[in-house]
């Protein structure tokens, strides 16, 4: 039960000082109710609302369809043969179940804070701010891993065009043996600059990038399937049903990105009607384009020829084309597409660092906002570090625990919807998960098979980070969080 009663929300026990013990700060859960009252309260002084169906889709479909196609599917084949269209589909039920939680939480509360706010009121501050450090990390290192590769492609379109190519000083840091990984740079801080003029005229680039890089593969699609051969995809499951598995396992990473759709929740003119409906069609239209672009991949090209992933799609339009013109309009699409990533995880970072920085989680500076409605400070600073570290700091290990950060930050939206389902279930909700609560559940079981499959590595570079966030939270962010100071608003189950 909640009791508010007391003055910190509790029934009683309290710390020296009066202030509320260690157990009720770890718990207490900020209200839905004040949650909604602050998105609403802040119009006209904070995040403008302008955002239609179309430019929440935008988003969710920029953040989605990127990296994942471009990249991983050159490295799935050989672990899954023509099968990898199943190995797909098996990736994004698994996101869908994820997707669906998404979808019900966005909808009940349109707070910019995204799986963290939704963890706030469902779970506890403690564990709501874990959740925001994760996704600080998830989307910190992606948008520089991602950066990273749009240097990478820079440079084959170079190659392609002119038979240059970029200095290897400038394509990796000192620590790789070069000086600096300028393209990496250069993109976060055009991202940047987008970003600081405004979310109107950004997330018009970004719906222009959007569709530049559907409509590049569509054209992929197209010329592919004209050089399609049965013969190609037999036998179909050449490494069995472990082979599909495991290359499901690492094309999950591709849905990775619809979750950005709901830190847009203050910026939408209609959240509780439009967040979950442009996330549900982002995941379908990603679902469908990667399984058209692997059927026709592994159509015109017999999976033993895509060694140590190697092959890029641009390398299967010259094989069937003859001519390279198509492989350059491709590269340069992929140049866009890559661009839109960084463009929106950057704007997603920002609205989750908005969303603690209200919260009292972090300093006051993140949350400050400039005439246009636009989180200045928090935009320049987290660009320039993320740019930092994509110049400079070769990922590794680093860039594949964001999967288990942004699993984590999955597995307790999934958990939300079963808390709210039976202590809320009065709560209008714009969209209810089909088959709750066996849908969450699995969802939750599905997330956490993923992150117990990573090595040893990976959870290592995990439980450093989270020891960081930890020690930050103690130090810093409880005894200055806004429930802190304001405990009437808080809610702690007694």
């Amino acid at each position: 039960m909640v009791d508010q009663k007391s003055p910190a929300g509790t029934r009683g026990a309290a710390g020296p000082g009066g202030a509320p013990a260690l157990r009720q700060r770890l718990t207490r859960r900020k209200p839905i109710e004040r949650l909604v009252a602050e998105t609403r309260d802040s119009e006209g002084s904070g995040l403008q609302r302008h955002m239609g169906f179309w430019q929440l889709s935008m988003i969710g479909i920029g953040a989605t369809l990127g990296t994942g196609i471009f990249v991983v599917l050159g490295e799935a084949v050989p672990v899954a043969g023509p099968a990898v269209i199943v190995s797909f589909v098996l990736a994004g039920i698994t996101a869908l179940f994820s997707a669906l939680a998404y979808a019900e939480m966005a909808g009940m509360i349109p707070a910019s804070g995204s799986a963290y706010s939704y963890s706030y009121a469902t779970i506890g501050e403690f564990m709501a701010w874990v959740c925001g450090w994760c996704l600080m990390l998830t989307y910190g290192v992606s948008v520089a891993a991602v950066g990273v590769g749009w240097g990478e492609y820079i440079n084959e379109l170079l190659q392609l065009t002119t038979g240059l190519s970029l200095p290897g000083a400038v394509l990796s840091g000192p620590l790789e043996g070069g000086v600096i990984n300028l393209p990496a740079a250069v993109v976060v801080l055009l991202s940047m600059f987008a970003l600081l003029a405004g979310v109107r005229e950004s997330s018009r680039v970004n719906a222009v990038m959007v569709a530049v890089k559907v409509a590049i593969l569509v054209m992929f699609v197209a010329i592919a399937i004209t050089a399609v051969q049965d013969g190609n995809f037999a036998p179909f499951m050449p490494m069995g049903m472990a082979g599909v598995s495991a290359a499901g396992a690492t094309l999950f990473f591709s849905y990775i990105g619809f979750d950005s759709v709901s830190t847009a929740s203050e910026e939408a003119k209609n959240p509780q009607r439009d967040l979950p409906r442009a996330i549900m069609f982002a995941m379908i239209l990603v679902t469908a384009l990667y399984c058209l672009v692997a059927f026709a991949a592994v159509g015109a090209l017999d999976w033993t020829g895509f060694v140590d992933g190697e092959t890029s799609l641009a390398g299967i339009l010259t094989a069937v084309t003859g001519t390279p013109v198509w492989a350059v309009i491709f590269a340069a699409g992929a140049v866009l597409a890559l661009a839109s990533v960084v463009l929106v995880v950057l704007y997603s970072q920002t609205r989750i660092l908005y969303a603690m920085s209200r919260d009292g989680l972090i300093p006051k500076a993140f949350s400050t906002l400039d005439a246009k409605g636009t989180p200045r400070a928090n935009t320049l600073i987290t660009s320039v570090l993320i740019a930092v570290l994509a110049a400079l700091v070769p990922l590794g290990p680093l860039a594949d625990a964001t999967a288990i950060g942004t699993l984590f930050a999955f597995a307790l939206v999934n958990v939300a919807v079963l808390v709210l389902r039976r202590s809320r279930p009065d709560l209008p909700r714009a969209f209810r998960v089909p088959g709750a609560p066996v849908t969450p559940v699995l969802g939750v079981l599905a997330c956490a098979y993923l992150m117990f499959s990573m090595s040893m590595s990976v959870w290592v570079a995990f439980l450093v980070w989270l020891a960081v966030g930890v020690a930050i939270y103690f130090a810093y962010s409880m005894r200055r969080s806004a429930l802190e100071t304001d405990p009437e608003v808080s809610e702690v189950r007694s």
